[in-house]
């Protein structure tokens, strides 16, 4: 029997009404931040909630229930990083989550769709080192990131 892996995807509340649909494709596809599971592991999705808006107030709460249903990994969605501006609140969000909860966090759940890389790429919002590092994990081949559009 495989691994089994619990997990926990909090988005940025300004996307609180999304369906999650690309989050879940990506996961099933292991995608953007989910190729670290591996094709036979069993990943198993036992929360999915907004942070509650800025400043972040349910990133205080989220987790604890997600914990409490087995979720070992948190994942901050991608929304927080393609919006507009990126949330400045991540490293906050990571740093409660890992200290307080102790669970790992990665930032990212489906690819970095395309047009949005295209703007920030403009922008320069992602130009920094730090920001390099926040994207890495949702970063992947020109196809996917067209697929995710």
């Amino acid at each position: 029997m495989s691994k089994k892996t619990k997990i926990g995807i909090i988005i940025c509340d300004r996307y609180r009404n999304c369906a999650g649909g690309k989050c879940f494709r990506a996961l099933q596809n292991r995608e953007g931040a989910f190729d670290i599971y591996k094709n036979d592991e069993d990943v198993e999705l036992v929360g999915y909630t907004s942070c509650g808006g800025c400043p972040g107030g349910n990133i205080e709460y989220a987790p604890e229930e997600m914990k409490k249903n087995g979720a070992e990994v948190i994942h901050l969605a991608t929304g927080f990083v393609v919006g507009y501006p990126p949330c400045p609140y991540i490293d906050d969000f990571k740093a409660v989550i890992t200290e307080k909860f102790k669970m790992k966090v990665v930032v990212g759940t489906h690819p970095i769709p395309q047009k949005y890389l295209d703007i920030h790429g403009k922008t320069g919002t992602w130009k920094s080192e730090a920001w390099q590092e926040k994207i890495k994990p949702t970063m992947t081949d020109e196809k996917t990131r067209i697929d995710y559009n």
